[in-house]
């Protein structure tokens, strides 16, 4: 398929836009994340997010140059995702508690005050110590080790408990419309 033809698709809002995108253009793409981040996963995130960007901007815009396009965009997410992980403060244990939490909750931005109430209702219905292991985890970015150390309890019986309180408040959630 020619890139006008591609394009055409975006313009038609037709989802075979990207498809046809990632055919025509996915390798050279992904190899331009990958000389710039060495890391497979980081470069294939780089290449979604520069279809959803591509998608966003196609239409108005209408590319004269649709590879150089592309290429400008994953070289700028690759490169600003490289900057991020070359950071000299970065919080592990921040990203790793978010990364779990993740699973279990998500929302549209428009429902973000009403998930946060549900999320605190929730949390009145734990035990103490589920609750405050869970704010020293989720909200205070706290690590397992310390959270341990507070609390008394071992390392992993701390795990399996935010663990637990994860895959109930989940179910909780989709009890009330959420998924994940």
């Amino acid at each position: 398929m020619l890139d006008n033809q591609i394009i055409d698709l975006y313009f038609a809002r037709d989802e075979r836009a990207i498809a046809e995108t990632d055919k025509k253009h996915g390798a050279v793409c992904m190899s331009l994340s990958l000389n710039i981040l060495n890391s497979r996963p980081d470069a294939e995130e780089c290449l979604n997010d520069t279809y959803l960007t591509a998608w966003n901007r196609i239409p108005p815009e209408r590319p004269a140059y649709f590879r150089a396009f592309l290429c400008r965009i994953i070289r700028n997410l690759s490169l600003e995702r490289f900057r991020f992980l070359h950071r000299q403060k970065r919080n592990r244990d921040l990203e790793v508690s978010f990364s779990e939490l993740e699973n279990c909750v998500s929302a549209p931005e428009d429902r973000a005050g009403e998930l946060a109430k549900y999320i605190s209702d929730f949390l009145d219905t734990q035990e103490k110590t589920d609750r405050l292991l869970f704010m020293g985890r989720y909200f205070h970015a706290c690590s397992v080790k310390v959270l341990a150390q507070k609390s008394g309890l071992k390392e992993n019986s701390v795990s399996v408990r935010l663990h637990r309180t994860r895959e109930r408040l989940r179910a909780y959630l989709e009890e009330r419309g959420y998924s994940v």
